[in-house]
């Protein structure tokens, strides 16, 4: 049993620490502070359509652009993993944020910032694209559509979150996450140059 979801597993956990849900949900806050209901459900849909529809566009179509131009899957896996420890070291520096990104003044924020790149951004497209290397296509899509839902629930239930374990709370998860994902980004960048040498 454990066998069949294994794939499932293994490639849920990378994708789940780069889109880091539960790290966006103050900057969600942010971006819907004095807006209705009926508002914050658009721009949660428009969010969670974007992230989603993004991915799986890059899922589907990102290993045929590559190689459109010449890189190779360890190249990308090289690249990758210093983009994702680069992205990690800087957001686990003191005093570090994504806030950067967000224009709460842009109407479309759950378009942009919110569900690319916040959600959906450079450390999900290179995460999702190496899980289907290494794991395959449905895996990888049920995977990315699970993590999607959970995105959709953590910010139906932003509030309550924030509630239950405070803004310390999500920013202790989110310093976890990024730890986890500076070291998948290392883990990449080892693969990219065993398959360098093993291209040789």
């Amino acid at each position: 049993m454990f066998k069949i979801l294994e794939p499932y597993i293994l490639s849920f956990i990378p994708i789940f620490v780069a889109v880091d849900a539960i790290g966006n949900i103050p900057l969600f806050i942010s971006l819907v502070e004095g807006l209705n209901n009926k508002q914050r459900q658009k721009i949660i849909r428009d969010s969670v359509t974007t992230a989603t529809l993004v991915a799986i566009i890059f899922m589907f179509f990102g290993k045929w652009l590559l190689r459109f131009i010449g890189i190779s899957i360890a190249d990308f896996q090289i690249a990758g993993g210093a983009l994702l420890f680069v992205i990690s070291m800087r957001l686990l520096l003191p005093g570090a944020q994504k806030s950067f990104l967000v224009d709460s003044s842009d109407k479309d924020v759950g378009v942009f910032p919110l569900g690319t790149p916040l959600i959906t951004g450079p450390a999900v497209l290179t995460t999702t694209l190496m899980m289907l290397d290494n794991f395959g296509i449905q895996p990888t899509f049920i995977s990315l559509v699970l993590n999607m839902l959970f995105v959709w629930i953590t910010l139906v239930k932003a509030d309550l979150i924030m509630r239950l374990i405070g803004a310390s709370g999500t920013r202790a998860f989110s310093k976890i996450m990024y730890i986890l994902l500076a070291a998948i980004g290392v883990m990449m960048i080892r693969k990219g140059i065993t398959g360098l040498f093993l291209l040789r």
